[in-house]
């Protein structure tokens, strides 16, 4: 056993290939079974063994820069940077991040939950090792899914111009998250089938150097003949003409001809892509058999693949699904649109019924964004179904396309709020934040997962612009669902519990949290309101209005950035209005990033819990009254 022993990246330098290829199933077999305890991103890692193995035998890391893209592959790079003995906290509290993550190693020079970033992360790491006057190797990995994303681009662009020495590995497994679509994974696919690319190309420069130099003229007709023969021979050509030297297809289980084009690389001045053909999943057959449910997985079995879930109510996401072909029976108009999330998003049922009417338009937010306006604006429904942290990678066109057009737009804001083990690049608490102030948008949230199904009959009913309904990471009430799906009144909110002087103001989830605050707290004598503030923008003026005049004193509770979300609208809202003398409290998340652990876990370190609110409505009470603008942050 080679694994055991293994503490340094440096310790693969002495090891033969035949060693090197031992330790690999050394590597999945622990991935597999460390896995199946702690859940995890399994298929993707299993699918780089090699490549990382071939990585760290070429390489000095840390002095050379491995830059990978998103990071959720990069379990093997920990693994043989020295964290293996902390995978059975993956993805747990104060545990092993899921992600790369600078502060866990020396080793992690980037990191990232949004994918796209890596090459533009290489070219300022290489720029900069340029200006010091060093000479260390700067490599990045990214996916075949990820080209797809626009930044991608604009860095290949902008290595080619500049043509500086790194090394792109182009991860190439056929699968993303979501099956790839798009001209790009087809252009991949035409390479893939070629098998005889590195021939073709040696015979092609093995032709022109039998061409005899005998005048400027022929020279140039050589140069003519060659782009014309690499133009009909090599699959490569769109890198190439980039500016980079293209190197593959490459087996990327083969470790031998991997080292073999590493060393090729190093030999180039400029920048290279190599092009590594991986399978996702390798070396487990459920994984390999389908990747896409393996990509993201919960603790399972060994032997048989079968996952271990929770038994509990349908997740929002589950309802939203079926809620959505429910409305696209209603209106042929409706068509649902993500970026490269239709699972994840619960739009697979809906692809079932409707396939022409489901668009994925691959890892491209800002695309998506703009997209759905030019549809609305021609008269369709489109529901941009989208993560609460990837729809940040689109505010400009937010804002610029759909917001200023006031385009009748349908936001399907997944993922909103805490999101667990993913932790702090996919939480969801910075969208009220960003959207609220802009023109022309509603934002909504439901308590339930009823009130969720009334809010989407809302806003395919509602015409006058954008329209946003955010829904959390979590499984339901179990509430039961009304047959009949109906409009809700804008801005308009609940008031579900009356209460002696003092009322909690939650929306989403929240609210949950209050009612059970107000059950402990009835139990005590104390009779706290709750009003549901459902609608996020506009608020319920008449509502707040008649809090003011009662002399109730409040407390706004969100899983929301504290800063500029549902509290901050509250206060501005009195501000406004010159009522200076309301008493209110705000209860959200703080001035800071929440890492990874559970969501419980999470509210508990951000003070989002029922003891917490009984404490805060205790001491609110026994305070005397003060003016509005109190915020307090409970951590």
């Amino acid at each position: 056993m080679l694994l055991p022993q293994l503490n340094d990246p440096k310790q693969l330098k002495s090891l033969s290939i035949e060693q090197l290829n031992s330790l690999a199933e050394e590597i999945r077999r622990f991935l597999i079974e460390k896995l199946s305890a702690t859940g995890g991103h399994l298929a993707s890692n299993l699918g780089v063994v090699e490549l990382t193995l071939a990585l760290h035998y070429c390489y000095n890391s840390p002095q050379d820069k491995f830059i990978f893209d998103v990071g959720h592959q990069a379990y093997v790079h920990k693994i043989l940077t020295g964290r293996k003995d902390r995978f059975d906290s993956l993805r747990k509290q104060d545990g092993l991040c899921g992600f790369v993550k600078r502060s866990e190693s020396e080793h992690d020079v980037w990191e990232a939950g949004h994918s796209s970033t890596s090459l533009s992360a290489a070219m300022g790491m290489a720029m900069a090792r340029d200006f010091k006057g060093e000479d260390n190797k700067v490599v990045a990995v990214i996916g075949d899914g990820a080209l797809t994303g626009g930044m991608a681009f604009e860095a290949l662009n902008h290595i080619g111009h500049e043509r500086r020495k790194l090394m792109v590995i182009l991860n190439d497994n056929e699968m993303s998250i979501a099956p790839n679509v798009g001209a790009m994974h087809n252009y991949l696919s035409r390479i893939r089938s070629d098998r005889h690319y590195l021939r073709a190309k040696d015979e092609v420069e093995g032709l022109l150097k039998k061409i005899p130099a005998i005048g400027g003229r022929l020279a140039k007709t050589a140069e003519r003949m060659k782009d014309r023969l690499k133009y009909m021979m090599v699959p490569g050509v769109l890198f190439e003409e980039l500016g980079f030297t293209y190197l593959g297809p490459v087996d990327g289980h083969d470790l031998e001809t991997m080292i073999d084009t590493f060393h090729q690389a190093d030999n180039v001045a400029g920048p290279v892509l190599v092009h590594v053909l991986t399978t996702k999943g390798k070396g487990y057959k459920p994984a390999e058999a389908d990747s896409y449910k393996w990509h993201g997985i919960t603790p399972y079995k060994i032997e048989s693949g079968q996952v271990l879930k929770a038994v509990g109510n349908p997740m929002y996401t589950e309802v939203f699904g079926q809620t959505l072909i429910e409305l696209g029976r209603q209106d042929e108009r409706l068509i649902a649109v993500t970026p490269a999330m239709p699972g994840g998003s619960g739009l697979f049922p809906f692809a079932e019924e409707f396939p022409g009417r489901m668009i994925d338009v691959g890892i491209a937010e800002q695309h998506a964004a703009t997209l759905c306006a030019a549809l609305a604006m021609e008269g369709m429904k489109p529901v941009f179904a989208v993560y609460s942290t990837f729809m940040q990678r689109a505010y400009d066109q937010i804002v610029h396309d759909i917001c200023r057009h006031n385009a009748n737009v349908m936001f399907a804001i997944d993922r909103a709020g805490f999101v667990g083990a993913d932790g702090e690049t996919h939480q969801g608490v910075y969208d009220i934040a960003f959207m609220r102030h802009i023109p022309n948008i509603v934002l909504m949230m439901p308590r339930d997962e009823n009130e969720l199904r009334h809010m989407m009959k809302t806003a395919l009913e509602y015409n006058d612009g954008p329209i946003a309904y955010r829904y959390p990471r979590v499984n339901g009430t179990g509430a039961a669902l009304d047959p009949e799906l109906r409009s809700l009144p804008i801005g308009s909110w609940e008031r579900l519990r009356p209460g002696d002087d003092i009322a909690v103001i939650a929306c989403g989830p929240m609210v949950q949290v209050a009612e059970e605050a107000a059950d402990q707290l009835k139990r005590e004598g104390i009779q706290a309101g709750i009003v549901n503030a459902r609608f996020l923008k506009p608020l319920d003026g008449s509502m707040l209005q008649s809090l003011a005049r009662a002399g109730t004193k409040l407390l706004v509770l969100e899983e929301a950035s504290q800063a500029g979300s549902l509290g901050s609208a509250v206060l501005e809202y009195y501000a406004g209005h010159g009522l200076h003398s309301v008493s209110v409290e705000l209860m959200g998340v703080p001035d800071i990033f929440v890492e990874h652990g559970s969501i419980k876990e999470q509210r508990q370190l951000t003070g989002l819990t029922v003891e917490s609110v009984c404490g805060r409505i205790k001491s609110m009470r026994a305070a005397r009254s003060y003016p509005y603008g109190k915020t307090t942050t409970s951590s």
